[in-house]
């Protein structure tokens, strides 16, 4: 079995809106693709869905594609919703 850990997990504007909170921390397997986390983070708070593609996803401040990308987490890491910068 894999160990778990506690992950800090930052909401930002449509984010924010979307759960009614700007943070909290959640329970993950340490071992977890970065897919995975997601849909985690997505089964708490379903209306994520709606912004999935519109949104950044930020693991201990490097951003981080939705994929297979398998992220070796520790208690404390942050994980960041972050809407997406646009520019001018």
């Amino acid at each position: 079995m894999v160990p778990r850990c506690q992950v800090e997990v930052l909401y930002f504007a449509k984010s924010a809106e979307i759960t009614g909170i700007r943070s909290e921390t959640i329970s993950v397997p340490q071992e977890i693709k970065a897919l995975q986390l997601w849909n985690e983070i997505e089964t708490r708070h379903p209306r994520l869905a709606d912004v999935r593609n519109q949104v950044i996803f930020a693991v201990r401040q490097e951003y981080v594609e939705l994929g297979d990308q398998l992220l070796l987490l520790q208690s404390g890491d942050e994980i960041a919703i972050i809407p997406p910068i646009s520019g001018g």
